[in-house]
C-alpha cells in the first residue's frame, strides 16, 4: 500500500502528470460549484426563514461564513503545500502555493467585507478591533505578503522557499482565528455550526449553508487546479512534452 501511495504521490507531483490527470477533475470540480453555490445561495436568501433576533441581515451569512472557512483552509493548504516544498523540493506544491495565494486572498477580502456589512446592523458599526476580526486582517496581510515575495524575488525557487517560510510561520494565526472568540471577550459570534456537534440551526437554515461552502470549496479546488495548469505550462514550456502539446492544440485549433 505504501509502494502505490508513493507511486501516486510522485505522479501527481510531477508537473506533466498533474497536468494530465487535473484536467478531468477541472471539469467535475467547476460543474459541482456552479450548480451548488446558486442552489445555495437562492436556497438560503430566498426561502430560508429568517433569524429571530437579526431578522433578514442575517442572511449575508450564506457567503459570509463559507469565504471565511475558505480563507482559513486555503491557507492551511498553503502551509502543508510549503512543508513539502522545503522537505521534498516539490515543484508542483511550489506552484500550487504561489496559485493558491491570491484565490485565498480573494475570499478572505470577502469575508472581511460582507462581516463588515453584516457588523453594520448587528453591532452598529462596521468595524471593531474585534479579536476574531483583527486576526483575518491579518490573515489578509499574510496573503499579500506571499503575492509581494513572488513579485518582488525573480528567481523562482528563492521565492519559493521564502513564501513556503512565510507560510509556515504564519499558520500560527489560524487557531487564533478559531478560538478567538473563545479565548478572549469579543463582539464576533461562536461557529455558526460545528462537524463534531449539532447544528444550533434548524436544518432550514443550516442546510443552504453547508451547499454554499462546498460549492465554495468546489470553486477554490477548480480555479487552484485551473491556476496551476497555466503555471505549469508557462514554467515547463521550453520542455518537449509542451512543445508536443501546444502543437497539438494549434492543430486541432484549440
Amino acid at each position: 500500500m505504501w509502494t502505490r501511495f508513493k507511486r501516486w504521490f510522485h505522479q501527481w507531483g510531477s508537473p506533466k502528470g498533474f497536468y494530465e490527470r487535473s484536467q478531468r477533475w477541472g471539469f467535475w470540480l467547476g460543474l459541482a460549484a456552479l450548480i451548488l453555490i446558486p442552489a445555495g445561495l437562492v436556497w438560503g436568501l430566498l426561502f430560508a426563514p429568517q433569524d429571530y433576533q437579526q431578522g433578514h441581515s442575517f442572511r449575508i451569512i450564506y457567503f459570509h461564513v463559507p469565504a471565511a472557512m475558505l480563507a482559513q483552509s486555503a491557507y492551511v493548504f498553503m502551509a502543508v503545500a510549503g512543508l513539502v516544498v522545503l522537505v521534498w523540493r516539490m515543484k508542483v506544491a511550489e506552484m500550487m502555493l504561489k496559485s493558491a495565494a491570491p484565490i485565498g486572498a480573494t475570499f478572505c477580502f470577502l469575508a472581511l467585507f460582507t462581516g463588515a456589512v453584516w457588523g453594520k446592523p448587528t453591532w452598529g458599526t462596521w468595524w471593531v478591533w474585534d479579536a476574531r476580526l483583527t486576526s483575518m486582517l491579518i490573515l489578509l496581510f499574510l496573503y499579500m505578503g506571499v503575492i509581494a515575495l513572488y513579485g518582488a524575488i525573480r528567481d523562482r525557487q528563492i521565492a519559493g522557499r521564502a513564501a513556503s517560510v512565510l507560510v509556515l510561520v504564519g499558520v500560527i494565526n489560524i487557531p487564533i482565528i478559531k478560538y478567538s472568540v473563545e479565548w478572549w471577550n469579543t463582539l464576533h459570534q461562536p461557529a455558526t455550526f460545528k462537524l463534531t456537534e449539532k447544528p444550533a440551526m434548524p436544518v432550514e437554515m443550516w442546510a443552504p449553508l453547508a451547499l454554499c461552502a462546498l460549492g465554495i470549496y468546489a470553486c477554490f479546488a477548480y480555479c487552484l487546479l485551473l491556476r496551476t495548469r497555466n503555471e505549469i505550462l508557462e514554467r515547463e514550456k521550453r520542455t518537449l512534452w509542451v512543445r508536443k502539446l501546444l502543437t497539438k492544440e494549434v492543430e486541432s485549433g484549440v
